[in-house]
């Protein structure tokens, strides 16, 4: 009787192909889809994941001052920043945010959902967010990713 040696295939940067996705956060909720683009910027969605390999795909998102939250969270959330210096934490609530900022409330929701390590921050860096539904990505060709 032969033995069978199998071996374990890591994804390299040899093996790694990345595709650009872009996302229409219209109607979209923000932790839902938030948390299926931090999927796919860390490579989830690909056969030969690697946890310890960035094989992840770069995402756009577009129309981000279009998303909704559940509940009462519009009214009720909120984003908090610390200065470091003493009496300099300051809080904004999620309406207030979106309509200034719309990109940081998606950046902020991914941010969070990604290794809080170097990977994460390289993996970080392939998400790209619009308030409006224009992109200077089209280069690229980007495909419409959906959930």
């Amino acid at each position: 009787m032969s033995k069978l040696h199998f071996t374990t295939k890591h994804a390299n940067a040899a093996t790694v192909k990345r595709n650009w996705y872009v996302v229409d956060g219209t109607n979209q909720t923000v932790g839902r889809m938030c948390a299926k683009i931090a999927a796919v910027l860390r490579g989830k969605n690909k056969a030969y994941y690697s946890p310890h390999v960035d094989c992840g795909d770069y995402v756009i998102v577009i129309n981000a001052d279009k998303v909704v939250f559940t509940g009462n969270k519009m009214d009720q959330k909120e984003y908090l920043t610390f200065s470091g210096y003493p009496g300099g934490q300051k809080g904004e609530i999620a309406k207030d945010l979106l309509k200034r900022r719309p990109e940081v409330v998606i950046e902020r929701a991914v941010k969070g959902m990604l290794p809080k390590n170097r990977l994460g921050r390289k993996v970080y860096k392939k998400l790209f967010v619009y308030a409006g539904d224009q992109h200077e990505h089209t280069a690229q060709k980007p495909q419409p990713l959906t959930f």
